[in-house]
C-alpha cells in the first residue's frame, strides 16, 4: 500500500491509545497523539487537563496549535517526507484533518458508564472528562464548524464495550489489510460495529 495513514478518533477512555499501540506493534510506523500533545501543553502551563481545557476554550490559539501540528505531520507523511511507512494519528479531529488522505479512518466509542469505569485509574474524574468533552464539542463547532458527533466520515466505527482490546485490534487490522484491495473505492464503505 506504500505509505499508510490511519486515523483513530474517539472520546476519552474509548480505547484509542490501546488500538494505536496494537496497530503499531503489527505494522510498525509512528504514532502521533493529539492527547499527548494536549497533556504536554497542560503540564507546561502547570495545569490539570480540565483547567487547560478551560483555558483553551477562552483562547483558540491552543487548540489551533495542536491541530496545526497534527495537520502538518499528516501533510508531511502524505507527501512522503517522513521516514516511516505507517503513520497512526490519534486525536479527536484526526479523521477530519486527514480528509481523503487517510487510508482508514477509525472511530471508537463506548457508553459513558463504561468509559467512567476506565477513567477511575486516571487523574481525571468522569465529571472532568464530560466537562472537557462538552468544551471540545463547542470549540470544534465554533472554530472549524465540525460536529464531532457526526460519524459519517469514518470508515470503521467500533463500540469498544462490545469487544476486547485484542478483538478491536483484529477488526481494525483486517480493515487496514483490506484497504489495499478496495483502494480508491473504500472511502464509500462504512462499517459500524456495536
Amino acid at each position: 500500500m506504500g505509505s499508510n495513514l490511519i486515523t483513530v478518533s474517539g472520546p476519552p477512555a474509548s480505547g484509542t491509545s490501546t488500538l494505536c499501540d496494537h496497530i503499531r506493534d503489527e505494522l510498525g510506523g509512528n504514532i502521533v497523539s493529539g492527547g499527548e500533545i494536549f497533556y504536554q501543553l497542560a503540564e507546561e502551563h502547570n495545569m490539570t487537563p480540565t483547567e487547560f481545557s478551560d483555558l483553551a476554550e477562552e483562547n483558540p490559539e491552543y487548540d489551533k496549535k495542536i491541530d496545526g501540528r497534527i495537520k502538518s505531520i499528516i501533510e508531511n507523511h502524505t507527501n512522503n517526507e517522513t521516514e516511516y511507512d505507517t503513520l497512526i494519528v490519534d486525536s479527536r479531529l484526526s479523521g477530519w484533518h486527514a480528509e481523503d488522505k487517510a487510508d482508514l479512518r477509525i472511530y471508537l466509542k463506548a457508553p459513558p458508564s463504561v468509559r467512567a469505569q476506565r477513567i477511575d485509574s486516571r487523574d481525571e474524574t468522569a465529571e472532568d472528562v464530560e466537562k472537557r468533552e462538552q468544551s471540545e464539542r463547542k470549540r470544534y463547532m465554533d472554530y472549524y464548524d465540525i460536529d464531532i458527533s457526526d460519524l459519517s466520515i469514518y470508515d470503521l466505527v467500533i463500540d469498544t464495550s462490545q469487544f476486547s482490546p485484542s478483538q478491536v485490534a483484529d477488526i481494525s487490522l483486517l480493515a487496514v489489510a483490506n484497504c489495499e484491495d478496495v483502494n480508491s473505492n473504500y472511502n464509500s464503505m462504512f462499517i459500524h460495529l456495536s
